[in-house]
């Protein structure tokens, strides 16, 4: 019986290990606060690029101490209107950013997109006119490993890194899987995930 609990408990274990490194692709880590010169992925970029959904807001300022701590020029909210009768995502975190002292002529927003697929599609255009070829993408930890995949699809040239939410209110990187909401998020977004590598999209 304790043989069978110890099993049990080590391939939950690496169950959720597994899932976690899965899901949150990081480029940055061994990265100090602020880019490194001639450090590889610890370099600035050109455009940091912040999709809306979930908790856009905690998505938002994650986005907003990273451009402030020099990471890039240019920081990018892409997303939609979740009330049709309001501003688009996009332009809601343009204030908040606006309103933390983000400079109005360092943003850059696609307030169309509705989908992750449509966030990747979207700002490609914009980092096509912009002459952008590389990249920091940020989302939640949960979101990050489907967005990077919607928007490597669409890359091309563009070098897009990954910088993962790691904390919000939705979702804790190392302990998503105390609740049922962790559980939920984590197996809706390998469900997307396989839909993707199925259909090509989701």
């Amino acid at each position: 019986m304790i043989k069978w609990l110890i099993i049990v408990v080590v391939g939950l274990a690496a169950i959720i290990v597994g899932i976690s490194f899965y899901l949150q692709p990081n480029n940055f880590i061994g990265c100090s606060e602020t880019p490194s010169p001639g450090s590889g992925n610890c370099e600035k970029l050109d455009a940091i690029v912040v999709v809306s959904g979930g908790d856009t807001n905690a998505r938002t300022d994650e986005g907003i101490k990273l451009f402030k701590n020099g990471w890039a020029d240019t920081i990018i909210f892409s997303g939609a209107a979740k009330d049709k009768n309001s501003i688009s995502n996009a332009a809601a975190m343009r204030l908040r950013a606006l309103n933390k002292d983000v400079p109005a002529d360092s943003i850059l927003v696609d307030e169309f997109a509705e989908t992750t697929e449509q966030n990747a599609a979207n700002t490609q255009s914009i980092f096509k006119i912009h002459g952008f070829n590389k990249v920091m993408l940020v989302t939640s930890g949960y979101h990050q490993r489907r967005a990077d995949l919607e928007f490597e699809k669409r890359a091309g040239d563009i070098h897009i890194l990954n910088h993962p939410l790691l904390n919000d209110k939705d979702w804790s990187y190392a302990f998503w899987w105390v609740s049922p909401r962790g559980w939920w998020l984590a197996g809706g977004e390998i469900v997307k995930i396989i839909a993707f590598y199925v259909t090509g999209t989701v």
